[in-house]
């Protein structure tokens, strides 16, 4: 290793960093992930316009726009039966995704959640986007998709209870 300028010691010191880079490289996107969806369901139930069956910014007027032009129109015509609630569900499951990623804690069920609610979304709302790469909400489902994979290795309460069992074991 001499003739390359680094010696062994210095060799394990590049290995170390890498492995610390590889563990925290998904801690950008699940904080990027966990504020944008934490905001986004404080934002839904701070407008009260939000959750009426129509007016101008109501989940009733948005489904109505788009219930023709989505890949699953059954899925809009059962937010249709009950607009208020079914904006409450996505209000409340963005607030409880976003929080589970912030805080780790349950980080690969809040990644599946995150998924299915960007999955709907984009089956319905961005779905007559056109090309495709312009909808948001298909990058958010790709985005959710390494934090189900990977879980939160870092900084996490996922991380902080296993720590414990292991000690207790």
């Amino acid at each position: 290793m001499q003739g390359y300028g680094m010696n062994v010691r210095g060799l394990g010191e590049s290995k170390g960093l890498r492995d610390l880079a590889r563990e925290h490289a998904l801690l950008p996107l699940r904080i990027f992930l966990g504020v944008t969806f934490v905001y986004a369901g404080l934002d839904k139930l701070t407008d009260s316009g939000f959750f009426k069956a129509s007016g101008a910014g109501s989940i009733g007027e948005t489904m109505h726009a788009v219930r023709d032009s989505s890949a699953i129109p059954a899925l809009v015509d059962l937010a249709l039966k009950s607009p208020g609630a079914f904006g409450y569900a996505i209000a409340i499951g963005e607030l409880l995704v976003g929080l589970g990623t912030l805080v780790g804690l349950w980080a690969r069920l809040a990644a599946l959640g995150g998924a299915l609610i960007s999955l709907s979304l984009w089956l319905t709302v961005s779905w007559q986007v056109s090309p495709y790469y312009f909808g948001n909400d298909l990058v958010y489902l790709m985005a959710w998709l390494p934090l189900l994979l990977g879980g939160a290795a870092a900084f996490s309460a996922d991380a902080l209870l296993a720590s414990r069992r292991r000690r207790i074991r």
